[in-house]
């Protein structure tokens, strides 16, 4: 049985590629779906910069938040770049190769934003629950240096999760096969396509999930418990609607997001169907960029209030 093995020693070797099965063989269905992903794409990007762009102008959004809200953004701008261009690529040159480099780095991007964005929503619900359930600690507790140290933190933890990934990665073969049954470099699929025994892998993966995927899944839906039980306590109807206000919006990114990763990285290598998975990681990868600028846009009075004065200001400058 002949060995395509890839190892430290050998990633200079020309044969040392993947090829990435994509979403679909149909050239037809390719050349349909390309213009669709550009538009996600764009939409993607024009709306988180947006949303850094109006909280960063306006003073009254310098809360900390939004400062979260600002580095959930910046990881949706950079998750959705990592995936997407190459799916791009494929759609319309329906070349479907990537280098070993090229797809350890996709690993490794992935994994480290994706641990960073669940570690940023249980930032948030923590936040949501400061500020409701503590108001009159809350300028104490998300005090500005909390803040940086939190958001550093999330960034470095996410990080160093990822390297160990990626690094586990390096030490597998794989037989026969270098097609990856997917349209990115994701760590199912790998682990699926390697010959080596990839107990350590899975066994990493699983700790992982249980740690960033279910223990904050966990604290993100304890926090929320608190915070509904203090807006049953508010006697006012106007009161309980703008508490509930700022937390629905929230409540509904962090339901979304945390039951899609944990499906698709808490199971065994054995029981995976990646043609299934393939549309379970664009709920995850794809749809959450493009969603969360409107959620938390349409669905937050301060911001559109801001986005409006925005757009006035800018309308009377073209009007001079």
């Amino acid at each position: 049985m002949k060995v395509f093995s890839i190892k430290l020693i050998e990633i200079r070797n020309q044969s040392a590629v993947f090829m990435l099965s994509g979403l679909t063989s149909s050239p037809e269905l390719q050349t349909l779906l390309f213009p669709f992903f550009i538009f996600i794409y764009a939409m993607a990007l024009a709306g988180n910069s947006l949303l850094i762009f109006t909280i960063c102008t306006c003073r009254k959004l310098h809360t900390p938040m939004y400062f979260l809200l600002i580095n959930l953004s910046l990881v949706n701008v950079f998750s959705i770049s990592v995936t997407t261009p190459k799916l791009l690529q494929t759609l319309w040159t329906h070349r479907k190769i990537i280098s070993f480099y090229g797809c350890i780095a996709q690993v490794y991007l992935f994994i480290w934003l994706l641990v960073t964005e669940l570690l940023i929503l249980t930032c948030m619900a923590f936040d949501r629950y400061a500020a409701i359930c503590q108001p009159l600690r809350y300028t104490n507790i998300m005090r500005k240096e909390v803040c940086v140290s939190i958001a550093t933190g999330v960034w470095v933890i996410g990080m160093i999760n990822s390297a160990v990934h990626a690094g586990l990665v390096l030490q597998l073969s794989f037989c026969n096969s270098n097609i990856i049954n997917h349209f990115f470099c994701d760590l199912p699929p790998l682990l699926k396509l390697s010959c080596s025994d990839t107990s350590l892998n899975e066994t990493m993966a699983f700790v992982a999930d249980v740690v960033f995927g279910i223990s904050s899944c966990g604290l993100t839906l304890t926090s929320y418990c608190f915070i509904l039980r203090a807006i049953f306590r508010i006697h006012s109807t106007e009161g309980k609607k703008k508490a509930f206000s700022t937390c629905s919006s929230h409540l509904i990114v962090v339901s979304f997001y945390f039951s899609t990763v944990i499906y698709t990285y808490i199971r065994p290598t054995s029981v995976y169907s990646l043609d299934k998975d393939k549309v379970i990681s664009l709920l995850y990868s794809v749809v959450p960029p493009v969603v969360n600028p409107v959620i938390y846009s349409l669905r937050n009075k301060e911001v559109k209030d801001s986005l409006k004065a925005i757009i006035g200001e800018a309308v009377n400058v073209l009007n001079r």
